[in-house]
C-alpha cells in the first residue's frame, strides 16, 4: 500500500449524540450517556488500494474524497448510490474530492502526478461530469476545498509570489482573489471553508511578523477581513471549518508548533477543546451548527475525536465493540467533518485496510433497567403522595 504522501493544497498538510441524553434527568443524579453511532465501510474504486473521506454535505446525505490505485480517483459516495467515480480532466489522472453541499455539487482538486504536481481547481456535477474551474488572471494552479449551498467555492491559488486564497463561482466557473485585508493588513492566503451564509474561514499572513499563520474570516457579503486571534499563550492559528450558524474550528498553536484544538463562536469567543488521553496536540477539523466538532489529536498515534456538549470522545469509543474498526493504534485514522444529522466522516483501518468511512448517530434512549428505575421511583414519589393524602384527612376527620 503506498503511504500517504500530502499533497499540495490539501488540509491533510497541515490536520493529520445529536442528542446527548434528551431524556429529563431525576434526583437519583441519571445523566446522560456518550453518543453512540454505527459504522459503514466506504469501500475503494474498483480495485483501489485504500480510500479516504474528506468532506460531507451538511445534511449527510453524501460523502466524499479518494480512492487510490495506480491513480487517485475522486469519488462521491451515498448510502442510495454507494461510491461513484468522479470524472477527470484531460492530462490530469489524480484528483481528490474535499466538499459537497446539499444537491450534490462536489469540488476539489485534479493534479498531474500520484504528488500532486500541477494541481488545478475543480468541480463535479450531479451527473459526475467535471469542470475545471478559472483561476484569477496571473495564477497557475489552485484547488477547491468547499462550497456552499449557492454555489460559492472556497479555495486556493498559486502563482510565483505565493498562494492567495480565491472564491470560485459555479455558476461560471470563474474564481477572483479575495483582497480585503485586516485593519493590520493581514490577507487570506488559503479558504478551507465556507458557510450557506457567506461566511468564509481559512488562514493568512501577518506582514509584520511572516513566520505567523493568522486564523482568517472573510465575509464575502459585507467584504469584512477580521483574525479570531488565538487562544492564551499562543500566537497563531489555523481555521479550518465553519458551520451555518457561525461556529468557526480550527488549531491554535505557537508558531505553528504542537497546536490545541479550538472552538470558537460570536457569543463566547475562543474556547479550547480538551484532548485525548494520550495526545499532545491536536486539531478541529470540522462543526455543525450544534457545536459538536470533529478532529485530530496525536501522540505516538493518530487519534480522531468527537467534541460534544463540553466533552471530548475518541471516536473508537463511540463504537460498538467487536466493531473491527481501529482508530487507535495507526496513523492512518481521522475524522474530518461533521454534519448537521451528527454523522461523521474520515478514514480508518477496517479489517487492515486503510477505507473510508461513515459513522451514523444513534438516538440516545435511557436503558431498560433506567426506564424500571425511572418508573419506580414515579411510582414511590406516587405512593408517597397518596399516604400524605390519605394521613391528612384522618388528622381532619379528628378535628
Amino acid at each position: 500500500m503506498k503511504p500517504q504522501h500530502s499533497r499540495n493544497f490539501t488540509r491533510t498538510l497541515l490536520i493529520q449524540a445529536l442528542a446527548l441524553g434528551a431524556a429529563a434527568t431525576f434526583a437519583t443524579g441519571a445523566h446522560a450517556d456518550a453518543p453512540s453511532y454505527t459504522i459503514v465501510d466506504l469501500g475503494v474504486i474498483g480495485n483501489g488500494e485504500f480510500s479516504q473521506a474528506f468532506g460531507n454535505s451538511r445534511n449527510g446525505n453524501f460523502v466524499v474524497g479518494r480512492s487510490s490505485d495506480s491513480h487517485d480517483q475522486a469519488y462521491r459516495w451515498s448510502a442510495q448510490g454507494g461510491m461513484q467515480a468522479l470524472g477527470n480532466i484531460d492530462g490530469r489522472q489524480f484528483a481528490t474530492a474535499h466538499g459537497v453541499n446539499n444537491a450534490g455539487l462536489t469540488v476539489g482538486v485534479s493534479a498531474a502526478t500520484w504528488f500532486g504536481t500541477a494541481p488545478l481547481p475543480v468541480m463535479w456535477h450531479a451527473n459526475g461530469s467535471v469542470t475545471a474551474l478559472a483561476l484569477p488572471e496571473g495564477y497557475d494552479s489552485g484547488a477547491a476545498f468547499a462550497v456552499n449551498a449557492s454555489g460559492l467555492i472556497a479555495g486556493t491559488a498559486t502563482s510565483a509570489e505565493g498562494d492567495r486564497a480565491v472564491l470560485f463561482n459555479a455558476a461560471n466557473g470563474s474564481g477572483s482573489v479575495i483582497s480585503a485585508t485586516t485593519t493590520n493588513g493581514s490577507f487570506m492566503t488559503n479558504a478551507f471553508g465556507i458557510n450557506d451564509a457567506g461566511l468564509v474561514v481559512g488562514i493568512g499572513t501577518d506582514p509584520s511578523d511572516l513566520a505567523l499563520i493568522v486564523g482568517m474570516v472573510y465575509n464575502s457579503n459585507t467584504g469584512e477581513m477580521s483574525s479570531l486571534g488565538a487562544l492564551p499563550g499562543h500566537n497563531s492559528a489555523i481555521n479550518f471549518g465553519v458551520s451555518n450558524n457561525g461556529y468557526v474550528v480550527g488549531s491554535s498553536s505557537i508558531y505553528s508548533s504542537d497546536g490545541s484544538p479550538f472552538i470558537w463562536s460570536a457569543s463566547q469567543g475562543m474556547k479550547a477543546i480538551s484532548l485525548p488521553p494520550n495526545t499532545s496536540n491536536g486539531s478541529g477539523s470540522g462543526v455543525n451548527d450544534k457545536g459538536w466538532v470533529v478532529g485530530n489529536a496525536g501522540g505516538e498515534f493518530s487519534v480522531p475525536f468527537l467534541y460534544a456538549d463540553g466533552a471530548t470522545y475518541t471516536i473508537q469509543s463511540l463504537l460498538p465493540a467487536g466493531n473491527d474498526w481501529d482508530f487507535s493504534t495507526n496513523t492512518s485514522a481521522s475524522a474530518m467533518s461533521i454534519a448537521d444529522n451528527g454523522s461523521i466522516v474520515g478514514t480508518a483501518v477496517h479489517n487492515g485496510q486503510v477505507h473510508a468511512y461513515q459513522m451514523t448517530l444513534v438516538s440516545s434512549v435511557p436503558e431498560p433497567k433506567s426506564w424500571v428505575l425511572t418508573l419506580a421511583g414515579l411510582m414511590g414519589v406516587g405512593g408517597v403522595a397518596a399516604k400524605g393524602r390519605k394521613e391528612k384527612a384522618k388528622r381532619l376527620a379528628a378535628v
